[in-house]
């Protein structure tokens, strides 16, 4: 009853969620308050939500203070050096823009923390999407996937729990996967390339500096060869059109011609629409403190060094970054509330879902339906299958990291499954490589809350997201596992 109650419980959420019938924090807190009592246990359900709480405090407390410590970085113009990099390097074409993104993502989740990747990666790709209309769950999507290939690093969570639960060494069991995740991360930046082409045939791409002006004064009218603003001149020979906006569907817009890079698909941003999304590039805001460039860059460094080095706490580090950060961009108390102000609503939604996302895993596994769930998957295994437990470990791991922790899933499940692969002479260290496959599609999941700050960050609906992105995260993970067995690896 408890595994049948369990994946209802999860299969209402996700319905729920990605019909839009609730918020996600209202999905997160109800749906498992109800289904507690189904279960029997509602007396307990307070027990289970503290406790939840408890575990999960300290993230919230870090994505509260790292949100506010690079909201500080993207006002004084820390990143504005690497959008226009970047939007140079793309020529304002989608296609790039979209391979930049998986780039930019990978690059960055080298420091092992998905919050910090997707903050970074957002804060600079966001104006360029919004922009340039292109979709905005694109970019959610790949930085996701790109994220979840890096996230298997030793020092990234995953590997470190599998070789502590299996008690193997971390390194022999990340180095040999290193071929088949270089596979997976290729893999994601074709991936890009495919969805930055079906960008490109929908809007076209502007000139670099139609990108970088603000839209002012009227109605731009962004097209392959020019600009048009309503009520003035036209520039470079451009031609104005109209209707169409970014909302309509790819193939649809009859303001963006299909066409590749010397087309003219055109896009009309209504008057003062982007500008405030666009404040990321524009060199004359207030909140910029160039003379303080190197400080906040040494700063950054600093702080992303003492993460990997696990000096202090994570949360600590960014309370002290964050509080150092304002402290010396912004000596005036005043300017210092107005910063804090401005990032408000974003603390509020992530540190919201993340504490609303403490009922979920609070009740899941207080009332044993994780448990449960795990114990019935491992015993519906047939046994013609024990020789190639490394292959039922990898596909199963799609799943468990979906809807589980990853402290669920590698202390709770994977003991068993290597347990049950030892008895056919399967390698414990096969079923550890093979486990981490499905980290493309965990960081999506509903239960990890790095994936609010990328969705909240980037104006996304949660269940959007979920639609778009699960498809070709699933499709990386088997990608990855394909490659493990090819390569002998799993």
């Amino acid at each position: 009853m408890l595994t049948i109650l369990g994946f209802a419980m999860i299969a209402t959420f996700l319905v729920l969620i990605m019909m839009k019938k609730m918020s996600p924090i209202a999905a997160l807190v109800l749906i498992p308050a109800l289904f507690c009592v189904l279960v029997g246990k509602g007396a307990q359900l307070g027990d289970y939500v503290i406790e939840g709480v408890g575990n999960l405090a300290p993230t919230a407390a870090m994505l509260m203070f790292a949100i506010v410590y690079f909201g500080v970085m993207i006002d004084v113009g820390l990143f504005d050096p690497i959008v226009r990099g970047i939007l140079r390097f793309c020529k304002a074409d989608p296609m790039r823009i979209v391979v930049g993104t998986a780039v930019l993502a990978a690059i960055v989740s080298l420091d092992g923390d998905g919050s910090t990747t997707f903050m970074i990666t957002v804060s600079a790709m966001y104006p360029l999407y919004k922009r340039l209309k292109m979709s905005l769950v694109v970019m959610t999507g790949i930085a996701a996937t790109a994220n979840g290939v890096m996230n298997t690093l030793p020092w990234g969570g995953p590997t470190a729990r599998a070789a502590t639960a299996l008690k193997l060494d971390a390194a022999d069991i990340f180095v040999p996967m290193i071929p088949a995740l270089a596979v997976g991360l290729l893999f994601v930046f074709i991936l890009a390339y495919v969805l930055g082409m079906r960008e490109r045939k929908r809007l076209g791409y502007i000139s670099l500096d139609e990108a970088l002006e603000p839209a002012s004064g009227g109605v731009l009218v962004k097209t392959g060869g020019g600009k048009a603003k309503t009520g003035g001149k036209a520039k470079s020979g451009g031609k104005a059109k109209t209707g169409g906006g970014a909302g309509s569907p790819a193939g649809s817009d009859s303001a963006a011609s299909s066409g590749s890079a010397g087309s003219t698909g055109s896009v009309a941003v209504a008057d003062g629409e982007d500008d405030d999304d666009f404040q990321g590039l524009d060199p004359n805001r207030e909140t910029l403190r160039p003379k303080l460039y190197w400080f906040n860059a040494g700063l950054t460094i600093a702080l992303l060094t003492a993460m990997i080095m696990e000096l202090l706490p994570i949360p600590v580090l960014f309370l002290l970054g964050a509080a150092l950060a304002l402290t010396v961009n912004y000596p005036d108390m005043a300017d210092q509330k107005a910063r804090i102000g401005a990032h408000a609503e974003n603390v509020l939604n992530v540190a919201g879902m993340v504490f609303a996302a403490a009922v979920f895993t609070g009740v899941l596994t207080g009332t044993g339906m994780v448990k449960s769930m795990a114990d019935w998957l491992v015993d519906a295994i047939p046994q013609g299958m024990g020789p190639h437990m490394a292959i039922v470990t990898g596909l199963l791991s799609l799943p468990l990291t979906y809807f589980m922790s990853n402290d669920g899933f590698y202390f709770g499940v994977l003991p068993v499954l290597a347990e049950a692969g030892a008895a056919h002479g399967v390698s414990p260290l096969e079923i550890a490589r093979a486990s981490l496959v499905g980290q493309a599609l965990h960081m999506s999941s509903p239960l990890v809350p790095a994936v609010y700050v990328l969705v909240g960050m980037a104006k996304v609906e949660f269940g959007d997201h979920t639609r778009f992105t699960v498809k070709w995260a699933a499709l990386t993970s088997l990608v990855v596992l394909a490659a493990g067995v090819v390569f002998g690896i799993i």
